[in-house]
């Protein structure tokens, strides 16, 4: 009981792609911390810009990062000088090339890590936090959003004993895996404490496989051997030949069983029942003349 599955790490490989994205034999462990590192730093540097996520890409011996953010003009600067520098600066630390690629995020409402955090922010600011969540979902609904779930828990107010408070608006299927939910975490740090703050949004179904798996990779499925039974009762049927149907108007062929018309000069017999036996007509005595002559009418009387 209460024990909850992060949204993400859920649908990671069936509708999520991988953060970061590369394959090391030696050294796992020292690039995984450089990841690692790489991120908190970016996102401490890069704070007021509005940082949704960061992925990592290594092909070969270069670095490749791409940076989701809502204000890409804080990040890139001046002629590009901003950008500049962060990229020197990586070089310098990573001691490889470095590519910077920045992705504007159109609708920052939609972003759940963006609502959480301009949630912690208001409540750093002493907003009250029921407003803050208040005003959270109300935007996200407004421009789209099917549902959307906010949560804070932590001295709300000021309070000496912490508790947690939640608003849901709409639906959030949790366990559907097809359901493309998009979930962000970030805390609040007041005078009296931190407050941590969670956000699902739903944004609706991911129905086709194909865009299901374009951010995962274009390699085909593999293929799935059938039961070794079925194939060798595959292999014991022999094929039948298929039938060429004529080109042309549909018609309708006749029925094989259509009912005959009665035959003339016999007695009508019901088409299930039994021929008469033989003995039987031999016996039925022949109709014989009748020796009467047909009765005249009289003459009438003479007068």
């Amino acid at each position: 009981m209460g024990q909850k599955v992060h949204p993400y790490g859920f649908r990671l490989g069936f509708n999520k792609p991988w953060r970061s994205r590369w394959f090391a034999k030696q050294g796992y462990a020292k690039l995984l911390q450089e990841d690692l590192e790489l991120k908190s730093d970016l996102r401490e540097r890069l704070k007021s810009a509005g940082v949704s996520s960061i992925e990592v890409d290594r092909p070969g011996n270069k670095l490749r990062i791409t940076i989701r953010t809502s204000r890409p003009g804080i990040i890139i600067g001046r002629k590009g000088a901003e950008i500049e520098k962060l990229k020197q600066d990586l070089a310098k630390r990573t001691k490889r090339e470095v590519f910077i690629d920045i992705q504007e995020v159109h609708k920052p409402e939609l972003d759940a890590q963006l609502v959480s955090e301009s949630i912690a922010l208001q409540l750093e600011k002493r907003v009250a936090f029921r407003r803050a969540m208040r005003k959270a979902v109300d935007s996200a609904l407004r421009f789209g959003c099917k549902g959307i779930k906010v949560r804070v828990s932590g001295r709300l107010n000021g309070a000496e004993i912490a508790r947690s408070e939640w608003y849901l608006q709409g639906q959030l299927p949790l366990h559907t895996l097809r359901a493309d939910i998009d979930y962000g975490f970030s805390e609040a740090r007041t005078t009296y404490g931190v407050i941590g703050v969670k956000a699902w949004l739903y944004k609706g179904e991911i129905l086709d496989s194909k865009s299901r798996r374009s951010g995962i990779g274009s390699e085909p499925e593999p293929r799935r051997m059938e039961p070794r039974r079925d194939r060798d009762r595959d292999r014991r049927r022999e094929p039948q030949p298929v039938a060429v149907e004529p080109s042309g108007p549909a018609t309708q062929a006749p029925p094989a069983d259509l009912p005959r018309p009665a035959r003339s000069g016999g007695p009508l017999m019901p088409p299930l029942m039994p021929p008469q036996p033989a003995w039987k007509q031999e016996a039925r005595p022949e109709a014989q003349p009748s020796e009467t002559a047909p009765e005249t009418k009289p003459e009438e009387e003479k007068s």
